[in-house]
């Protein structure tokens, strides 16, 4: 685990500065690498419009590149249980295709999702440091 930096974006007034610090802050963007394609993922089709379901086939043409590249962004937006994974009706096709959208349609009851994942996390990582001090300590009286 690994927290880079929290400070609160609170004194910036343009959300593509707050998005793309934010983003880099929790690890979806890396530092010094080419963030374009990862942040226009989520920032032209997820935050923009927040309701939407939207197809891999769909955000790979109009980025302009490879599925699995799209794949891979929207995984890890999903490791971080910001988006979903959905099945939408296609009238093309007539058939159910997979679809991924921002969990609750807003970012802040995302987030709201993604913290009360955490803190179960952190609870069990306590729970299972303290475990081990109990052990250490048994092993010690051996």
């Amino acid at each position: 685990m690994q927290v880079v930096s929290n400070t609160p974006l609170v004194g910036e007034e343009d959300p593509d500065i707050v998005a793309k610090k934010f983003f880099e802050q929790i690890g979806y963007l890396s530092k010094g690498s080419n963030p374009e394609i990862p942040y226009k993922i989520f920032n032209e089709f997820f935050l923009k419009h927040p309701m939407k379901a939207w197809y891999v086939d769909e955000i790979s043409a109009k980025l302009k590149t490879s599925k699995p590249t799209i794949y891979r962004h929207l995984n890890k937006l999903k490791g971080f249980d910001i988006l979903e994974e959905t099945q939408v009706f296609d009238e093309s096709t007539k058939q159910n295709k997979k679809a991924y959208r921002l969990r609750y349609g807003n970012i802040q009851k995302a987030w709201n999702f993604v913290e009360a994942h955490l803190k179960v996390a952190i609870e069990n990582y306590g729970k299972t440091v303290e475990h081990l001090q109990k052990l250490i300590e048994k092993k010690g009286r051996e």
